[in-house]
């Protein structure tokens, strides 16, 4: 830092408010002192300036596994918001979803010296236990029911769930089937609960659930049986790839979309609109989903206080060419 002043001409306090990004340096001193650092290859020690404020600008992330297109998209976004606020990201992935699994990675993210920690937690645990993380540890949970326990941030699936199923209802259909997700996963599961209550409310009886494990395969597999259905009219999938398989299904049948059988889908991801035909879907905005887990740490940090509670980012159904009245 003394070689840059003295290259730069300024104080190393100086130095130092530039290479921290602090304000009160002009634009014209700030640019003579990049352009020392770029001439001696200076670099700020990530290390020492941890020791010394106390934080290492890095945020854990926990996740049980990124298969998922739900996962993937919400990791991602959470990455881009936390480079956004100057934050690195360390991931660890944890295979068998435990209690014990999940103490072991935030001990491990604890060697790793991470600020704070998002666990991304889309399946429930195998010993049934409700999630219990270590306290004192500033954290947020994407996609859980623990929001009486921590800060929660998800989609309101819900909400997508009863828009999809209203918008067939309108359409004439007297019901709607349903291709859900694996048993396990939490999304799946207020994605059923909420088809089922809204056909009940709608003075429907819900037709027989049918269980699918997210991708297109097993889309494919369930569609083939529910274009056997002579009354299946209308179909609302858990998430667009099994809707992909749902609709290579119905066309190998001879079942028309969406003449013979109107079919919505779920995330609203980049290729649905590209489908044959073109997918309605409900489209998840991801991308705040992440920056909303990175504003919930961060406040905890600035803050030094854990809030209880959910956030839900809204839904909204995206209308393509799958759905039609019933022929």
């Amino acid at each position: 830092m003394a070689d840059v002043a003295r290259v730069a001409g300024v104080s190393s306090q100086t130095v130092s408010r530039v290479a921290n990004g602090y304000a009160g340096v002009t634009e014209e001193t700030r640019q003579q002192v990049l352009a020392a650092m770029k001439e001696l290859g200076y670099r700020p020690n990530s290390a020492a300036r941890a020791l010394k404020r106390g934080e290492f600008r890095t945020i854990g992330v926990i996740t049980f596994g990124l298969s998922t297109t739900g996962n993937v998209r919400t990791l991602e976004a959470i990455a881009t918001s936390a480079a956004h606020e100057g934050y690195a990201v360390t991931l660890l992935p944890v295979a068998v979803p435990t209690q014990d699994e999940v103490r072991g990675a935030f001990s491990r993210l604890g060697e790793l010296a991470v600020d704070a920690v998002i666990v991304i937690q889309e399946v429930h645990l195998l010993d049934a236990v409700p999630l219990d993380l270590p306290p004192n540890v500033q954290v947020v949970v994407a996609d859980s029911d623990a929001g009486d326990r921590y800060t929660v941030v998800d989609t309101d699936q819900a909400g997508g769930t009863r828009t999809a199923v209203r918008h067939l209802l309108d359409l004439g259909h007297r019901t709607v089937w349903h291709l859900a997700g694996p048993e396990e996963s939490y999304a799946a599961q207020r994605r059923a609960d909420a088809w089922r209550a809204e056909l009940t409310r709608a003075g429907r009886t819900p037709p027989p659930l049918v269980r699918g494990d997210w991708s297109a395969e097993s889309g494919y597999r369930a569609g083939l049986e529910l274009a056997s259905l002579e009354d299946c009219s209308a179909v609302f999938a858990a998430n667009d790839q099994m809707a992909l398989g749902l609709l290579r299904a119905l066309h190998e049948r001879g079942r028309t979309v969406p003449d013979d059988v109107s079919v919505i889908g779920f995330d609203d991801i980049p290729e649905s609109g590209s489908f044959l035909p073109p997918l309605t879907t409900v489209h998840q905005d991801f991308a705040e989903v992440g920056r909303r887990c990175v504003e919930g740490v961060l406040r905890q940090m600035r803050h030094d206080a854990t809030a209880h509670g959910t956030t839900l980012v809204p839904t909204r159904l995206v209308v393509r060419d799958s759905t039609a009245p019933p022929p």
